[in-house]
């Protein structure tokens, strides 16, 4: 399992790089790289922007008949107050299209969040082949 912090704007960048990567040597589509970069580049950004920064880890999934990947961000940022709202599409907090938490459930195969406030957020998501 690797982990990557993430800190600063081109962390986000460096996170969508290493989950690529990592999707090509699972044997991803090109579809489902695209996914899983696109919901890992939103929650990186989350994890940065609303977070105050924190972390990822990757950790590649091997069954007896699938590959995947699974990602778990994490920060120890003010928390979500409402978690149903926040999943809702065009709920914002900022200046974005209110998409990020919501696609980026869409985008995965699985998909769970938990969050105190006070004491940050970990979302986990699973893409698998």
């Amino acid at each position: 399992m690797a982990v990557l912090p993430i800190r600063i704007v081109d962390d986000v960048v460096r996170v969508r790089q290493l989950v690529r990567e990592r999707a090509v040597l699972q044997g991803f589509s090109l579809i489902d790289q695209t996914k899983i970069v696109t919901a890992a580049s939103e929650l990186a950004r989350n994890t940065l922007e609303h977070g105050g920064g924190g972390q990822v880890e990757f950790e590649l999934l091997v069954t007896a008949t699938r590959k995947g990947l699974r990602l778990v961000f994490s920060d120890e940022g003010p928390g979500i107050a409402n978690i149903e709202q926040a999943l809702r599409d065009g709920f914002t907090t900022g200046n974005g299209l209110g998409l990020g938490l919501g696609g980026a459930k869409r985008l995965s195969n699985e998909f769970e969040i938990a969050s105190r406030l006070g004491a940050g957020t970990r979302v986990t998501i699973a893409r698998w082949r």
